[in-house]
């Protein structure tokens, strides 16, 4: 270290009369705000992401708070900044249309830009307004040791479905009516029975998006000794089909199974 006052003449920094911050040596200080809200506008809006799912764009700017500045030390500059951010956005996708309790009025227009295109929509009754989620059908098949009429009433009898879910359920089973199984964590409505013959249902489990249903066809076919179950299931979500396999398989097949031998013992 050099001893005082014999230093680097360069590293000297002086009091300068006419005030000037040569090469921006000592801390200065701007609000860059006000910049920086139009340039993230500029940045941000219109934004596209695009996948196999569908395309979404950024419409807009809904909220912009916090601040920035720019400093500068010793010639090199730092920047400060801290931005709460919410951003409206716009889809076009493919797939399953996943419903909203938001329900059009009458006479209803809207428009959506695409690229240099407008697309205008007009309805002249409620249209229901959602987003759309990518779905997979699913089927599966499963044998069960019993008549057609007593597996057809393992699902439409409340005391039954009890039984083999061993939770508590609500069962209102005619068409429109509905259900609740497994502590609420499967609920849906009845669209159609067959006795003995089909049942189909609107479905879902608790953790699936808001409002979504699968439609899911259970059907019974009669076989020397047994009865086969056919499950077809459609409208799954994608993120969710191992899922519904493993709980089909698991929660229902398995512990009907199960039932019906502690019928079978106690008979």
């Amino acid at each position: 270290m050099a001893k005082w006052g014999h230093g680097d003449p360069r590293w000297i920094v002086e009091e300068r009369e006419d005030g000037t911050n040569v090469n921006n040596w000592h801390w200065t200080e701007r609000d860059a705000t006000s910049w920086s809200k139009g340039k993230l506008r500029e940045l941000l809006v219109g934004i596209v992401v695009e996948s196999e799912a569908g395309r979404c764009e950024i419409g807009e700017l809904k909220q912009v708070e916090g601040e920035a500045s720019c400093s500068s030390r010793k010639g090199k500059l730092i920047f400060f900044y801290e931005w709460n951010i919410k951003l409206g956005w716009k889809e076009f996708t493919t797939g399953m249309i996943l419903p909203t309790k938001a329900v059009a009025t009458q006479e209803l227009t809207v428009k959506r830009k695409l690229s240099e295109n407008t697309l205008q929509v007009q309805a002249s009754s409620p249209v229901a307004l959602g987003v759309r989620i990518p779905t997979v059908a699913v089927h599966m098949t499963e044998l069960f040791d019993t008549t057609v009429d007593q597996l057809y009433s393992i699902f439409t009898v409340k005391d039954l479905v009890q039984k083999f879910s061993k939770s508590s359920a609500v069962l209102e089973a005619e068409k429109g009516g509905k259900f609740q199984m497994f502590d609420g964590n499967i609920t849906g409505e009845y669209i159609e029975l067959l006795t003995n013959r089909k049942i189909i249902m609107k479905w879902r489990c608790r953790n699936w998006p808001e409002e979504h249903y699968a439609t899911v066809a259970l059907s019974f076919v009669p076989t020397l000794g047994q009865t086969e179950l056919q499950l077809d299931c459609t409208g799954v979500p994608v993120c969710k089909e191992e899922n519904m396999r493993s709980c089909w398989q698991k929660q229902h097949f398995e512990e009907i199974k199960g039932l019906l031998q502690l019928t079978t013992l106690s008979g």
